[in-house]
């Protein structure tokens, strides 16, 4: 029977406690934040809340979800995630795959690549960036949200990582059994990298749901914000030209600054934690794959 030293149980004890503290620090604050939601404007106010609702209320949520622009801009969200996270994925691959040869297989490899890099070390700025969506005619279009970004290259170069770093045998078998590149893409390479492509998945819903800037500048009229940044503009910037009625106007009188944006953080993380278990494992598995080869 094999006995733990010492120092490797206090190493084991330490590690143990001090990722658990790691662990509360992650949790309490989101915590914090539900009860903060769920409490009446004068105790959050006065700093009564903790970790539990003080005069339980629903108000800052009645008020959300009370409004149609937020369900309208709930569902811009959920098309933008849906249709950035499809296009993301499929560039990622196409990109990455050719990108994780060998220059004697891929003459410009190294062309390609650096140009696709220096794409992370310089950009286009602002304001030329907003005058090409503008020639093009993308404003208020939901393709101005998801053709800017179309491309992550931080997620191109941790897959065409993953992809070299499988064994080339089974790509050269694929090859002599007369499978072009297509073929190997779609039937050794996608299949290989499921865990790898769960991780960037989850990366590319994360990154457009949690966007709001650029809702804020390609989109002229208020009923194409996203979530994000129709709240940003109603319950941090408070814009009156969003509050239609006198109901919505004493509503919000009612609800105090901390409730509503600790709502809104809910509201926001909401999804992403209902998300996240489903790809939990496969993100652990993205993680560690090629990390270690027995």
């Amino acid at each position: 029977m094999h006995v733990l030293s010492i120092p490797r149980r206090l190493f084991g004890w330490a590690n143990t406690i001090f990722l658990s503290l790691v662990s509360l620090l992650c949790i309490l604050p989101l915590l914090h934040v539900l009860a903060i939601s769920f409490s009446s404007s004068a105790a959050a106010t006065a700093g009564y809340v903790t970790l539990w609702p003080i005069d339980f209320t629903l108000s800052s949520y009645e008020y959300a979800f009370a409004k149609p622009e937020f369900i309208r801009s709930f569902l811009v969200s959920i098309q933008r995630v849906v249709l950035g996270a499809v296009v993301n994925m499929f560039l990622t691959i196409i990109v990455a795959y050719p990108l994780s040869k060998e220059v004697r297989q891929f003459r410009w490899r190294s062309v390609y690549a650096w140009f696709f890099v220096m794409t992370i070390l310089f950009s286009g700025g602002l304001i030329p960036t907003f005058m090409v969506i503008k020639q093009l005619g993308l404003l208020d279009s939901m393709m101005a949200l998801i053709l800017p970004g179309a491309v992550p290259v931080f997620n191109v170069i941790l897959l065409l990582n993953f992809i070299r770093s499988q064994p080339k045998e089974l790509f050269e078998a694929a090859h002599v059994d007369g499978a072009g590149h297509w073929a190997v893409l779609w039937r050794v390479v996608v299949p290989l990298a499921k865990p790898a492509l769960a991780t960037l998945l989850l990366f590319s819903c994360v990154g457009h749901w949690n966007a709001w800037f650029d809702g804020l500048i390609y989109m002229n009229s208020p009923t194409g914000y996203p979530l994000q940044t129709y709240l940003q503009t109603v319950v941090i910037n408070r814009d009156p030209s969003l509050m239609t009625t006198m109901e919505e106007l004493k509503q919000l009188s009612q609800i105090s600054d901390q409730t509503a944006k600790a709502a809104q953080i809910f509201l926001a993380s909401f999804p992403i934690l209902v998300l996240y278990p489903f790809l939990q494992k496969h993100f652990i598995q993205g993680i560690t794959l090629g990390s270690v080869k027995e």
